[in-house]
């Protein structure tokens, strides 16, 4: 079966630095139909002003995974961390027993726009830990790229849950494909672009939850930036 999302119909937050659209529940945005899908908890699309961001705050028991669209994040966090992140970056920051961090567009000039995803872990009261890799436009296009693995497997990075993140580019008519393991579900997220799954079309901000299906056949024909889930 397949669910669709349409991106029109998230949830929204407008503030004069933040534009924040939430594909599942979130903060003052309520919709006991969309809490989440499996363990993927928060899908939101933010695009910050130029010089602004959200101050040190705290988290626990999350994994939190950030993925730049366009622009320059700058993080720091109560482990010591600090970093820009560009896009082809990813970021894991696993919540644990509790971190704070926060999160400033790096530029004075220029938006940022950024996916921020938070997946529940498969357990509580684990240490908190940051991790952060650059995938090259290259290692992304026209394939499904593994970023995100409970293993760490093919250079990924590690989460603390039973799920894998896959990104990719497609050019115009390109298409991939993904097997799904019996009792497996997946989640795939248009962020750019136009891309049809198992024959349903999407468009950016759209995203389509599937269960009891073997195979997704992902194809675009304008041209996308695509993430897709793989989870228990």
């Amino acid at each position: 079966m397949i669910t669709l999302r349409q991106s029109e119909e998230r949830g929204r937050t407008q503030l004069d630095w933040l534009d924040s659209r939430h594909t599942f529940s979130f903060d003052q945005y309520y919709d006991p139909r969309h809490m989440g899908f499996s363990v993927l908890r928060v899908l939101n699309e933010d695009r910050v002003a130029p010089g602004a961001g959200f101050p040190t705050h705290p988290h626990r028991d999350m994994e939190i995974i950030t993925y730049i669209l366009a622009g320059a994040l700058q993080h720091r966090d109560s482990l010591g961390n600090g970093s820009v992140i560009r896009p082809g970056d990813v970021q894991r920051m696993s919540a644990g027993t509790g971190i704070t961090h926060s999160e400033f567009n790096a530029s004075q000039t220029e938006p940022v726009h950024l996916l921020q995803i938070w997946l529940r872990p498969a357990a509580k009261g684990i240490v908190p830990g940051y991790e952060q890799k650059s995938f090259s436009e290259e290692v992304r296009r026209s394939r499904l790229c593994l970023v995100v693995s409970p293993d760490g497997r093919a250079g990924s990075l590690t989460i603390q849950q039973d799920a894998f993140l896959y990104v990719t580019l497609l050019g115009r008519g390109e298409s991939v494909t993904h097997a799904l393991a019996p009792g497996r579900s997946a989640y795939l997220h248009v962020a750019r672009g136009r891309a049809r799954l198992n024959g349903h079309e999407l468009s950016a901000g759209d995203a389509a939850g599937v269960t009891v299906v073997s195979t997704l056949e992902v194809d675009s024909p304008d041209g996308s930036e695509l993430l897709l889930f793989d989870l228990p």
